[in-house]
């Protein structure tokens, strides 16, 4: 059986049809979705984009860790699913237009074990085209939210875009396609694994005009290039923007993930072929005053991930698995369909048997770490805090599922509950490098500033 596994960065699960939005165009991941077993409760280990992806290809905990500094087991040697499946006589390919094959993602996931590492141009600086003008840079950004930061991000972004013209010049058409070239030279050359990543809907959010307009057809306001910014900087009519321009890239990337699919249909290589699509996270448009992402609050707009399995015999298709997994999960739940125990070679665990309602529940809460940031939850509790348990938020998920009304200060039982299931999942301590990040941080403003794209 060959194995296909797809990483789309930054996609939110209440922007896919299947997950219950009914205006959002996403056919093909809805058309996946039906013939496959469906995760609604599935959430990242450690974040954001780096540790993921570990977690995901090495199947075991990050968390802790120090953001940027790689203190923890993060920079431990952890065997991979590429490298296992190598041992098993697979060829195996990366297809990425993300900054999975520079030096700091490569050092520090280890992504050994490739036969062969496609890098497609994505979302980065481009040295090689010519530096826009203050005055060109300028008109992509509304006068009020001119700073340092948002000038140097839309600058970045127009040189990213410098050449791109038609859509299939986007990095979601190029990697798609990239795939399908690489289907025809070894669809039939033995078994595969083959990891297709796209940064796309990942900021900024700049899809064919055509595509944002079956969100917002109206050209009363305009299209600005920004990773990330505080909600309340916008006019509602500039969030709509945004929310559009998002929706365009979800919908962009859902239509060459479709042309991917039928070719593999075309190919013949639906009948042989698991295929695992998850998302690394979500974003917020607009929620908890944030436009991007960050570790404290950490909400369910970022934490919800979309994760779906098809098997090629039809096993599971149609189940929907409201269960508590963790993306480490699904590397070990490929390799025991292949008949491959991964029990000492990996944290996570199989979870097919619990999604066909084999087995009961394995996880009874999450937690998810982003540096020294955590969030816990439950079947009835959001919570939120540094892991030492200053600048605590909690939330009855049953009351308010949106997460609005924090009641930490009158449950300092329930949130002591959470930090010590935080600890516990943590080593069963708050690490010295964490505490000493923790006197480092005493006193000053907590959280994130995403309009200055700072830590605090």
């Amino acid at each position: 059986m060959n194995i296909v596994f797809i990483i789309i960065d930054s996609l939110r699960q209440d922007y896919v049809g299947y997950y219950g939005n009914d205006w959002i165009k996403t056919p093909h991941l809805d058309s996946l979705a039906k013939e496959s077993m469906v995760f609604t409760h599935a959430y990242p280990e450690s974040l954001p984009s780096l540790q993921a992806r570990r977690a995901i290809y090495t199947g075991s905990r990050v968390f802790p860790f120090i953001v940027g500094e790689w203190e923890s087991d993060f920079s431990q040697r952890r065997i991979t699913i590429t490298e296992i499946l190598k041992q098993y006589d697979y060829h195996t390919s990366i297809i990425t237009d993300g900054i999975i094959l520079d030096g700091m993602q490569y050092r520090f996931i280890k992504l050994s074990g490739f036969n062969e590492k496609i890098w497609i141009k994505g979302k980065e600086d481009d040295p090689s085209v010519p530096v826009p003008s203050q005055e060109e840079v300028e008109s992509h950004i509304p006068e009020n939210l001119r700073t340092k930061e948002t000038i140097n991000s839309c600058r970045r972004h127009l040189m990213h875009v410098y050449n791109r013209r038609y859509e299939e010049e986007h990095s979601s058409a190029l990697i798609f396609r990239e795939a399908v070239k690489w289907l025809e030279r070894n669809y039939n050359n033995g078994k595969f694994f083959l990891v297709i990543d796209s940064s796309t809907p990942h900021p900024v959010w700049h899809p064919p005009i055509f595509y944002r307009k079956i969100y917002d057809p109206e050209e009363d306001v305009m299209d600005f290039w920004i990773d990330s910014i505080r909600a309340d900087l916008l006019t509602p009519r500039q969030l709509k923007r945004l929310k559009a321009n998002y929706a365009g890239e979800v919908t962009l990337v859902d239509c060459w993930l479709g042309y991917f699919l039928e070719r593999m249909r075309n190919f013949g290589l639906m009948e042989n072929t698991l295929i695992a699509l998850i998302s690394d996270h979500g974003h917020c448009i607009g929620e908890h005053n944030i436009v991007g992402k960050q570790g404290h609050p950490l909400g369910k707009e970022i934490a919800n991930l979309v994760l779906m399995i098809r098997h090629p015999k039809g096993e599971g298709a149609g189940k929907i698995c409201n269960s508590f997994i963790y993306n480490y999960d699904l590397s070990p739940t490929i390799l025991n369909r292949l008949g491959i125990k991964t029990d000492k070679l990996m944290d996570g665990k199989d979870v097919w048997p619990l999604a066909l309602g084999k087995e009961k529940e394995i996880y009874n809460h999450i937690t998810c770490g982003w540096g020294p940031f955590v969030m816990v939850r439950d079947k009835y509790y959001w919570y939120n805090a540094y892991l030492w348990g200053e600048s605590v938020t909690l939330y009855n998920l049953e009351n308010d599922p949106h997460l609005k009304n924090n009641i930490a200060q009158r449950n300092p039982d329930i949130c002591q509950k959470m930090k010590n299931l935080a600890i516990a999942d943590a080593g069963g301590k708050i690490p010295e490098y964490l505490l000493k990040r923790a006197k480092k941080l005493r006193g000053k403003k907590r959280g994130w500033t995403p309009f200055l794209g700072k830590w605090k």
